[in-house]
């Protein structure tokens, strides 16, 4: 059967949470975010969409075209503790299992043929599992890559099922077409545009030297490869057992630290969440920046002190985020806890102050409490709102 590769995404997934927490809003348009002219839209319900909403745009534009929305904060330890519901889910249908961020994965079901001979009665399966046990649908993509089964689970959205067969993904970025292939922002596509390149089938007639000479060696080489349908290997490799990790990816680009840096605060929350749930405390903390030429960039540092709490993780972050950005638009967005060990070790309560030890105990409560159903929100620092 060759490689199979599922992409599990969580449809308008904090809408989706709100909306399954509080009935009354199904059916309206909802957005996830503090109205206000330096917040953004976190993301949005698919009746908000109608109205040309879509996540990490300024509230002041989200609310100019859909006046009548909800806003509601987001509570990200409410959406963590869902995303782990699922995950878990997920993670028991096949070994094979990469998360990618809070709310999508992506599964390597390679040689499973015995247990799932068809796929898509398999991937039928996982959504109705996920579906029954937390009132949430999913978007499945099933591919030979898991760049393919990125874009196909997103090409039937909400609650949708695409399958592409293994030699077909020509065909299938065809009919994706140009402007909506995962990796094209819209500096890269007015480029394209320029040259008179407005489809797949005009990209493909460019050799790969040439688009190396005329974007770059990284991004021609991207584009050769996505027009292709071969997969660029952004997400590529095993899963790591001694890190954990969260990504956001975003379409328009996002630009400026505050905006950025309202992300990290998000992010910060629910991989010490994780980290918490695996009994795990990080040495290293590090960021990845994807620009929207596709040149990516990576920094980490390693206090001397433990990294205690989401607050520590946070504010390192905003520190890597200072030294790297460099002001221009940002496709992806990561953050990354590494060196784990144990969080009972005794060579750490040396190092640990009364106040870290409380708010360690503190995040504990929090995540024993969601587990179990309650909405807790913390104070301070990671309950205030962003500062857009």
């Amino acid at each position: 059967m060759g490689e199979v590769f599922f992409h599990i995404d969580l449809d308008a997934f904090f809408a989706s949470v709100e909306i399954l927490d509080h009935p009354e809003y199904k059916g309206k348009p909802l957005i996830i975010g503090t109205p206000g002219p330096r917040h953004v839209a976190s993301t949005c319900s698919y009746e908000a969409r109608k109205y040309g909403v879509h996540s990490a745009m300024p509230m002041t534009t989200a609310l100019k075209l859909c006046p009548d929305a909800i806003c509601v904060p987001g509570r990200m330890k409410r959406y963590s503790e869902v995303s782990r519901n699922v995950m878990s889910i997920i993670r028991l249908f096949a070994p094979g299992f990469l998360q990618v961020s809070v709310d999508e994965a992506f599964l390597d079901l390679t040689g499973m043929e015995r247990i799932y001979p068809l796929p898509g009665k398999a991937a039928r399966k996982l959504k109705e599992m996920i579906k029954q046990e937390t009132g949430l649908t999913v978007s499945i993509g099933v591919a030979a890559s898991r760049f393919i089964a990125k874009l196909a689970s997103d090409y039937r959205k909400p609650d949708g099922l695409t399958i592409v067969p293994a030699g077909k993904e020509e065909l299938f970025v065809d009919s994706v077409g140009l402007k909506k292939l995962w990796g094209i922002g819209s500096s890269t596509l007015k480029s394209l545009e320029k040259r008179g390149i407005t489809t797949t089938q005009v990209l493909r007639k460019y050799p790969e030297s040439e688009l190396r000479r005329i974007f770059g060696e990284s991004s021609g080489e991207y584009l050769y490869k996505i027009a292709r349908g071969i997969d660029p290997g952004i997400y590529q490799g095993e899963v790591k057992s001694r890190s954990i990790s969260t990504e956001e990816t975003f379409y328009p680009d996002v630009y400026g630290y505050d905006a950025l840096d309202s992300y990290l605060l998000e992010m910060s929350q629910e991989v010490m969440f994780r980290a918490l749930e695996e009994k795990k405390v990080p040495r290293t903390v590090g960021i990845k920046l994807r620009y929207g030429d596709f040149s990516t960039t990576s920094v980490q540092i390693t206090p001397k002190r433990p990294i205690y709490s989401s607050s520590d993780v946070y504010s390192l972050s905003q520190t890597l985020l200072r030294d790297r950005y460099n002001g221009e638009g940002v496709r992806l967005l990561g953050i990354v806890l590494s060196g784990l060990y144990s969080g009972e070790d005794v060579e750490q309560r040396d190092f640990f102050s009364e106040k870290e030890e409380k708010e360690r105990k503190l995040e504990k409560t929090i995540l024993s409490l969601s587990q179990k159903g309650s909405k807790i929100v913390k104070a301070g620092t990671l309950s205030r709102e962003p500062h857009l």
